[in-house]
């Protein structure tokens, strides 16, 4: 793999945007960012017209690989109807229905464009409906970049004041976050038992933590803060942004049995377009027809939506998922032991389709993680082989077996020559 074409685009794209990238994260990847020319499949195609398997997936909303025929095609007859149009279209209720019909606790929702947009919103209903302000997370977990919630972002953060995880945010926000730590029961417990006292309006939790080392959650944490935000009149929502779609269906709430009051879904639900949605109790949801505002011009769009729905149907195919888990499960077992081949290699935690590198020392993060990755990560480029800097690893419905097998041997090979 020559990646010179890449490296060249690089340095223009530093010329005219900052940082070179759309999305920061994506400058860590090394030597370079990649740029690419085709996608289709498990596959995308640099400048070059060098091929790479795909493990990175758009960051995770390509649950059914680049190009799908059938989410292009409904996208392609709605565009040839109609843009964004400003009124209502069939399509609004249409997609609806059909997400509401996967997720367990989905008796309305509310339309929105990215992850970001939607938790901002979803937490507006809880404030709105508690009259309280402030919202308990969890130490590590991301729930989009904005000052609200972008923060508290260390390991260490847990039962402490947050602090914000980046320059030039806002503090006077920061104290509408009550900090706890993932998978500590007792601690949401204790916090939430004074949720009155902290005026704690909502749980917001990540029920895997996707961007921070894709962690399970222990049988008795989520349902622990579902009877705890009972007891206290506190919102839970659930951040299903990335888990969404992709570790079930019903996402989490079919996943491991509790059901929310409120999640926030994107990335997967609209198979590679741009779309999120807030999903939850009807009481909740209309409250934008009696006071909280929630707008945007770019929401339920038809181009959107049309995947979104496209997208839904398909996944409404219990063949997906177990596809979904076979190749994955291989995944897991094939690369997994071929970094098990080796002193410190590390290894992978898994989620369904989604996994994380964690390295034999054990520490991961947003913006990267440890170990042998970095080593990996340009090693298995130069092989065709496309990673996330961050050691996260999605898997689609497009790879299959065959894939799988060339990665672990490349793999295989790096380590022994490292």
């Amino acid at each position: 793999m020559a990646l010179e074409s890449s490296r060249i685009a690089f340095e223009r794209a530093r010329r005219s945007v900052g940082g070179g990238v759309g999305s920061g994260l994506r400058a860590a990847m090394r030597p370079h960012p990649l740029f690419v020319r085709e996608a289709r499949g498990a596959h995308v195609w640099d400048l070059d017209g060098d091929r790479y398997v795909d493990y990175v997936m758009a960051w995770g909303p390509l649950v059914l690989g680049h190009g799908d025929p059938r989410v292009l095609s409904a996208v392609s007859a709605a565009a040839a109807g109609m843009q964004v149009v400003g009124t209502g279209h069939a399509l609004e209720y249409l997609a609806a229905e059909a997400v509401l019909e996967a997720v367990p606790h989905g008796e309305r929702l509310l339309w929105s464009n990215t992850g970001t947009e939607a938790v901002q919103v979803a937490l507006r209903l809880a404030r709105a409906a508690t009259g309280r302000r402030r919202v308990l997370k969890f130490a590590k977990s991301y729930h989009g970049w904005h000052d609200t919630v972008y923060a508290g972002m260390s390991e260490d953060d847990g039962d402490r004041p947050a602090r914000p995880g980046g320059k030039g945010q806002s503090p006077s926000v920061l104290d509408d976050l009550v900090v706890a730590r993932f998978n500590d029961a007792p601690l949401a417990e204790r916090l939430l038992s004074e949720s009155v006292e902290r005026d704690i309006a909502a749980v917001l939790v990540d029920p895997v933590m996707s961007n921070a080392g894709v962690e399970a959650p222990t049988p008795e944490f989520l349902s622990t803060l579902r009877t705890s935000c009972d007891r206290h009149g506190v919102v839970l929502v659930f951040d299903e942004v990335i888990a969404g779609f992709r570790i079930a269906r019903g996402g989490a709430a079919e996943k491991y049995g509790v059901l929310p009051d409120l999640s926030v879904y994107g990335k997967a639900m609209a198979g590679g377009f741009t779309q999120s949605a807030v999903v939850g109790r009807a009481e909740l949801i209309d409250q934008v027809t009696a006071g909280v505002v929630h707008a945007g011009t770019f929401n339920a769009n038809p181009i959107a939506l049309a995947a979104v729905e496209a997208t839904m149907r398909v996944l409404a195919d219990p063949a997906v998922y177990e596809t979904l888990e076979e190749i994955a499960s291989e995944f897991e077992a094939l690369v997994g032991g071929a970094l098990g081949s080796v002193p410190d290699g590390g290894g992978f935690n898994r989620v369904g389709s989604l996994l994380q590198y964690v390295p034999a020392a054990g520490a991961t993060g947003i913006h990267g993680t440890g170990g042998l990755w970095t080593v990996i990560l340009e090693g298995m480029l130069r092989q065709g082989f496309l990673f996330m800097p961050s050691g996260k690893v999605f898997l689609s419905a497009a790879h299959t077996t065959a894939h799988v097998e060339a990665t672990a041997e490349a793999l295989g090979n790096l380590l022994r020559r490292s």
